[in-house]
């Protein structure tokens, strides 16, 4: 009789660690909805035959042998919204993609499409399918049975070693500890509970516990489901990873370039814990675990762990990582001053460190940020300090950011200790009248440069008077211990400035702010102006633009409103969205805003400077830091985010009773320009443990990815306020695609033990204007009308006829990439795989369907053509012959983008020079011209416009031909490696297809 149970959920208790697992699942059955064509959805009862050979459901109106499919039929497995049917409009919203899986079988290649209850049932039934099409013909007896496996044999020779007495039996107390020893971070309480557990089921109570039990609660505690699954998806026997097998998940999945087999072999002998593996070159569930829990696996790019980027731009093209009172450990008020903060600071590699002089009590200045402050520092000490550790984190320049407030008879001593302290390292030489830009990092190398007031060049005084920074007063005043009145009738408060102090100021001399007119007239390049967050506030949502061309030339410092009485901090993206350099936090001060720094200045070696993006440091370029959307020349990305699941998670904080469950959620959030801002979360996950499961994806458009950050933050669900339990904040461009674990920090950016979030990234191009989506087969009826960049009118006749020339070349260079674009989405729907695939997975998967099939048809890759064609011998099914149109339209438009790309790149590039060679005449021909006004700064802006149009177009067009002839490389490579290539001699060199891409000169 059939069985009506089913299941809504997978069971609490009932882990899928196994294949034994998911067959015996399988032979149970459950309930399944499945899909027709029609988009109706039934549910029915799915189960597999004791035999192995085919799963049936009931009810059906078919008869029961026909309500059937055999195993050996089966073609594919996919998993998700993979087939027209599961991606058409009518469906796609009414169940998650992590719920739905489809399978491909017979000699047509139909599709049975199937929605299960939750992802750990489709998890089940994928890797059973898997695991039973893979062994074929010759099925497994059942599960469970035969000779003991890698992974058996090697955790049964742990329990050996263990075993001291030879008794065949080990302490349970000892068994806890081996445990826990080979899976760090496991509470002592879970595996006690589960020895018990087992203890009790097999009748076997004692404080002493044999092998086969040991085995049983080692494999039941330490084999996570998400990445068994994965192991089966890549392993070609479903029991571990051979030398071939790990390849392809690292090159496929991991995005990894030329691994060899070598690497692999590396891999195997640094992670796999049998010997037995190491030996055969094989990685087994446990070794694989290891792997992906490694830094070798982090999901933050190495490259970016040393200075990556080019340091020999002037100085006011990088971000500098900037402390505000970096001596305050605790307010700002009744904070006390403390040495320890600034080598906290600069071991953070903090680059740019404020110093407040006050009159210190014996006669030598100390420094403090509020005069009522417990204790205060001498200033000698902190020089020492920052002598001694000014370069420790990074080699490159340190600015002292001095704020006056000391009598000039302390000013000198001051100076006097500054000069004996720091000596050669002090940069003094005055700066160089005929240049127009700052010195770069790396020229000023292992150099401390000192910000502050000059005294005017015409005083020959030993001092004189300058005016006053705002910073520091307002702090004054609120305690009532203001010693100056301000000027009567207004104007900036005036001090009285040491000669010796001002001669130690030479890049970074402080001036006060008129407006940004005066300063593009009158400013010069080592004069700075500082900000208060209000008045930076103001600049930058009233006129981005001019904050940002002012930001290319000075540098500019941000610091926090005086209101901040608590030491909060505020959001440096506002900021530096508009090219600010230097946004001054307070570092003793966790939280969001702290992360975001934090997280911002590790993408360069953590060295405390960071590269501008090139549209915010070229001399002509439109930038708007308050755009909705994409920008000119700048390709915006898609994001794909797979929340997995989570491990070792710890209580919130003050969460002290023993029993309260934490039921956590993971929220993604981006932070960058408006147009990217974003915040997404996944569901509660609801008695979970320590390791919860989300299995939920998120996707976000990433328009301008140089300036992007993407955190993650774990919150305990609660009804009365959700809790923090952990965050991770990592810049866009230092993220690892594939599978990986983010290794999570407490609220201070501490490291939390063994806790980590399991992940997957992709990243794709977007496609299409509007909001980045994925379109499916069935929704192409209503095409999209392609959208082109164009020019813009500036209004000068001579100029707008030179941009006029690149209307062609620019709908031509949109149009062959977008032709590549959509023919290889068109592919890949085809071969069942998501836009963030490759052309190797996409090959690999055709062939797989050829494989699995024993009447195959005969499909063949020419290697021998520079543009290998898909040839068919004889008759093909239906799908087959759609993907092999498919493959031809996407090799064609390949072809067609390659043979012409560099022509319709030199034309952008001629047009792109021929308006710069306007630049420098443009005052002349406004002028004659008559441009004044809004029409004078709508010309500018079109010109702007024009320039980073054309240079970001071809740009495009350059990475899309590169791209191009990756993917011919990728079809010669994984035709050869899976079988159906023939003629391979031909296989086009990678090291000709990859050229380095030349930089287009800013």
């Amino acid at each position: 009789k059939k069985k009506t149970v089913s299941f809504s959920t997978m069971p609490n208790d009932r882990k899928i660690n196994s294949t034994a697992a998911c067959i015996s699942f399988m032979l149970e059955g459950c309930e399944l909805k499945k899909v027709r064509s029609n988009s109706r959805m039934y549910s029915r009862f799915f189960v597999l035959d004791a035999d192995m050979r085919s799963m049936r459901w009931e009810p059906s109106k078919k008869d029961s042998e026909k309500a059937k499919i055999e195993i050996k039929s089966v073609k594919e497995v996919r998993v998700g919204k993979k087939t027209p049917v599961l991606r058409s409009n009518g469906l796609s919203d009414q169940f998650p993609d992590e719920c739905a899986f489809s399978i491909i079988y017979g000699d047509n290649y139909e599709s049975l499409d199937l929605v299960a209850s939750s992802a750990d049932v489709v998890s089940a039934w994928v890797m059973g399918l898997r695991y039973l099409v893979s062994y074929g013909k010759h099925t497994p007896e059942a599960p469970g049975t035969g000779h003991p496996s890698l992974r058996t044999s090697w955790i049964s020779s742990v329990f050996d070693l263990a075993d001291l007495e030879k008794s065949g039996r080990i302490p349970v107390s000892r068994a806890v500890q081996l445990i826990k020893a080979l899976n760090p971070g496991m509470k002592t309480s879970t595996i006690e509970l589960k020895f018990k557990e087992l203890q009790k089921a097999s009748e076997r109570p004692g404080t002493e516990v044999a092998c086969d039990l040991f085995v049983e609660a080692y494999c039941e505690l330490c084999t996570r489901p998400e990445i068994f699954f994965l192991l089966v998806q890549f392993s070609s026997n479903k029991e571990y990873l051979g030398l071939k097998d790990l390849l392809m998940f690292l090159e496929v999945e991991q995005g990894m370039e030329g691994v060899t087999e070598e690497k692999c072999l590396e891999i195997i002998g640094k992670y796999e814990p049998s010997k037995e593996g190491r030996e055969k070159g094989y990685l087994a569930i446990d070794g694989f675990t290891r792997y992906l829990l490694s830094a070798d696996c982090s999901i933050f790019d190495p490259q970016h762990r040393k200075v990556c980027q080019d340091m020999a731009q002037p100085l006011s093209h990088y971000y500098i990582s900037s402390a505000h009172s970096a001596c305050l450990l605790e307010d700002n008020f009744w904070g006390r001053s403390d040495i320890s903060g600034y080598i906290s600071a600069l071991g953070l590699g903090c680059r740019s460190i404020e110093l407040v002089l006050w009159d210190g009590p014996e006669g030598e200045p100390v420094v403090y940020t509020s005069p009522s402050a417990a204790s205060c520092v001498p200033f000698r000490a902190v020089v020492g300090l920052i002598d001694q550790h000014a370069f420790t984190a990074s080699a490159y320049p340190l600015i002292l950011c001095l704020v006056v407030r000391c009598s000039a008879p302390q000013q000198r001593l001051a100076a006097q200790c500054l000069r004996k302290t720091l000596g050669e390292k002090l940069y003094l030489e005055p700066p160089n009248p005929t240049a127009s830009y700052l010195p770069s990092p790396e020229q000023l190398k292992g150099r401390i440069l000192i910000k502050g007031k000059k005294l005017p060049p015409g005083c020959e005084d030993s001092e004189g008077e300058v005016s006053d920074e705002e910073e520091g007063w307002e702090l004054a005043r609120r305690l009532g211990q203001e010693e100056r009145e301000a000027p009567e009738g207004g104007g900036p408060r005036r001090v009285r400035l040491s000669r010796e102090l001002s001669e130690l100021v030479s890049l970074c001399q402080a001036v006060p702010f008129q407006d940004f007119e005066s300063s593009r007239r009158g400013q010069r390049y080592w004069e700075m102006c500082s900000f208060s967050e209000v008045e930076a506030g103001r600049f930058a949502n009233e006129c981005p633009a001019e904050l940002v061309s002012y930001n290319k030339r000075f540098l500019s410092r941000v610091y926090p409103s005086p209101m901040r009485i608590d030491a909060s901090n505020m959001n440096p993206q506002d900021f530096w969205k508009c090219g600010c350099q230097m946004v001054a936090m307070n570092y003793q001060t966790p939280g969001l805003m702290m992360d975001l720094n934090a997280g911002w200045f590790r993408q360069n070696g953590a060295c405390g400077y960071v590269l501008r993006p090139a549209i915010m440091r070229e001399e002509v370029s439109y930038f708007s830091a308050n755009a909705k959307d994409s920008l000119p020349g700048v390709p915006a990305q898609l994001l794909h985010l797979k929340v997995i699941s989570g491990q070792n998670l710890p209580k919130p904080k003050g969460s002290g009773a023993k029993g309260e469950v934490v039921e956590p959620y993971v929220c993604a959030e981006i932070h960058g320009i408006p147009a990217d801002c974003a915040e997404h979360r996944t569901k509660t996950a609801l008695q979970s443990g320590d390791n919860p499961v989300f299995d939920e994806s998120l996707e976000f458009q990433i328009n301008l990815p140089e300036l992007a950050v993407l955190r993650f933050v774990v919150l305990d669900d609660d009804y009365i306020g959700d809790e923090f339990i952990a965050q991770y904040t990592i810049p866009f461009e230092c993220l690892q695609p594939g599978y990986r674990h983010v290794p999570l920090q407490s609220l201070a950016g501490e490291p939390l033990p063994h806790a980590t979030l399991f992940v997957h990234v992709a990243i794709t191009d977007r496609r299409g204007g509007g909001k980045g989506h994925r379109r499916g087969l069935a929704g192409r009826r209503g095409r999209r009308v392609r959208e082109y960049t164009s020019t813009k009118a500036t209004g000068i006749k001579a100029i707008d006829e030179v941009f006029r020339t690149a209307t062609q070349p620019l709908r031509e260079a949109t149009d062959l990439r977008e032709n590549v674009q959509n023919a290889l989405v068109s592919f890949k729907e085809l071969c069942g795989l998501t836009p963030a695939a490759n052309m190797k997975q996409c090959i690999l998967t055709v062939a797989t369907w050829l494989l699995h099939s024993d009447s195959a048809p005969s499909v063949t890759l020419n290697l021998a053509e520079k543009y290998p064609p898909m040839e068919a011998q004889g008759p093909i099914p239906d799908l087959l012959r759609k993907v092999l149109t498919a493959y031809e339209t996407m090799i064609q438009t390949s072809r067609t983008l390659i043979e012409s790309a560099d022509a319709v790149y030199g034309k952008l590039i001629q047009a792109q020079q021929a308006g710069m060679d306007f630049h420098k005449e443009l005052p002349r021909i406004e002028a004659k011209e008559g441009l004044r006004g809004r029409k004078l700064q709508k010309a500018l802006e079109s010109f702007a416009w024009n320039i980073t149009v054309l240079k970001g177009q071809a740009d495009l067009l350059k990475h899309a031909k590169a791209e191009a002839l990756d993917n011919l490389w990728q079809i010669h490579n994984a035709g050869q490696s899976c079988g159906i290539g023939r003629n391979g001699s031909a296989s086009p060199e990678p090291s000709r297809l990859r050229a380095p891409l030349e930089p287009i000169p800013e």
